[in-house]
């Protein structure tokens, strides 16, 4: 596994650059909400030109999408870039793409963000797994604080959740959309998972779904090197109506508990809910007994 490098910790005056890389932007009241959150903590943030694009259900197109993330790595003044929204389209700003070489920025987002997240992890570099801009304002406080305190050079508290059992790992942490992650396997964008601990959420998949993606990791064999498995949210993933089916949470345990390694259910972080920050990539406990995850240095570092 690749040690990740940091960005420079955030500090109120920072530009930070807004960019649409995936779905077009539809729930403006929450985006600008999201937005002021930012700018009440001091931070300038910066509307970059195209973010309100629409190309069929993109937020515009390739060429536009890719333009905004460049205009962002290549603007020296900018220290993080934050995601509007997700929806899907991320994966197609990676074909024929290369991450410029510029200092170490903050990319803050989730869902299909996974794409962009895991790319530049494979550049080693650290981002952050946490709220889009049209989620981050219906966040409680707790998670709100827990995303500053990370950006800004703060230490992160342990999650609880409910343990499997399996006892205790270290590891670096992945976390992913379960659903963006599984298109990502056998391409250039997906990382090496030996020795990590993967964190999973999901949205709207019924439960055979989730039972097909998961037995392609079997079947791939991607599971054989994981050291641990950290499972947060998979909201709205009901049976279908007067359809013989099992539940998520049965599918979870039917397709995960037999790998015999730490496994953590439960814990605040995905759709529909808390989604509690995680950075990209550093190192994590796991304690599959105890139910709980841990962030061991605090920085990672």
């Amino acid at each position: 596994m690749k040690d990740c490098q940091l960005p420079p910790p955030l500090k109120p005056g920072d530009r930070l650059h807004v960019i649409a890389p995936s779905g077009a932007l539809r729930e403006l009241e929450t985006f600008h909400k999201g937005v002021e959150v930012w700018r009440s903590r001091g931070y300038q943030v910066e509307l970059t030109p195209g973010f309100r694009d629409r190309w069929g259900y993109l937020a515009g197109s390739d060429d536009n999408r890719r333009q905004q993330l460049m205009t962002a790595l290549q603007d020296p003044a900018c220290r993080g870039i934050l995601c509007a929204r997700g929806g899907y389209g991320g994966a197609r700003l990676l074909e024929d793409w290369a991450w410029p070489c510029s200092a170490p920025r903050w990319l803050i987002g989730f869902s299909d963000v996974t794409s962009l997240l895991l790319s530049l992890y494979q550049q080693r570099i650290s981002g952050v797994h946490g709220p889009l801009l049209t989620t981050l304002a219906a966040e409680p406080d707790w998670s709100i604080d827990r995303l500053f305190n990370w950006v800004e050079g703060r230490p992160l508290e342990p999650l609880k959740g409910v343990g499997w059992g399996g006892g205790q790992t270290v590891g670096p942490l992945l976390p992913m959309n379960l659903t963006v992650a599984t298109t990502l396997l056998a391409t250039p964008i997906q990382p090496d998972f030996a020795g990590a601990i993967l964190a999973f959420e999901d949205v709207g998949e019924a439960p055979y779904r989730i039972d097909r993606m998961l037995t392609q990791w079997r079947l791939g064999g991607f599971f054989t090197q994981v050291k641990g498995i950290a499972l947060g949210r998979f909201s709205q993933c009901e049976p279908p109506a007067n359809i013989p089916s099992f539940t998520v949470e049965e599918v979870l345990r039917d397709r995960l508990s037999d790998l015999g390694i730490p496994i953590v259910s439960n814990l605040p972080f995905g759709h529909d809910g808390v989604n509690a920050t995680l950075p990209v990539g550093v190192q994590v406990g796991l304690d599959g007994d105890g139910g709980v995850l841990s962030f061991i240095t605090g920085r990672g570092e």
